[in-house]
């Protein structure tokens, strides 16, 4: 299956360099991105500008942590829906189907392993 994401999984950050998220997001121009911005021991953090939908996925050896920066991320898991705001976190447990979705242009920050595989599992 072919998806229209712009997944960078490069960790594009050493420790100690600035990260600046607002030229991130100042230079991006996809309607879905995510870029591995640094590595924290077994972990990644990534930033995800999103407009739009991602499909239903599950991550089974996995959880995936969500945070708002700005704008509005829904997830959809199959008994409800959590809306994000901005400085709002959630984490979807591993083996959870779940589709993420943005209705106007959100930034988030996720963590997650780093050998997660964003496009998971497909239901």
């Amino acid at each position: 299956m072919e998806f229209n994401y712009n997944q960078r999984m490069d960790i594009r950050y050493g420790h100690h360099e600035l990260i600046d998220v607002n030229k991130i997001i100042a230079d991006c121009a996809d309607k879905w991105f995510n870029q591995t911005l640094t590595k924290v021991n077994n972990s990644v953090v990534r930033i995800g500008i999103v407009e739009g939908e991602y499909h239903w996925h599950k991550h089974d050896e996995d959880d995936e942590f969500f945070f708002v920066l700005s704008g509005k991320l829904f997830i959809d898991l199959e008994d409800k829906t959590v809306e994000l705001n901005p400085n709002e976190g959630m984490t979807v447990s591993k083996g959870v189907m779940h589709k993420t979705r943005a209705p106007q242009k959100t930034v988030m920050l996720m963590v997650e392993t780093d050998t997660i595989d964003p496009i998971g599992k497909l239901k």
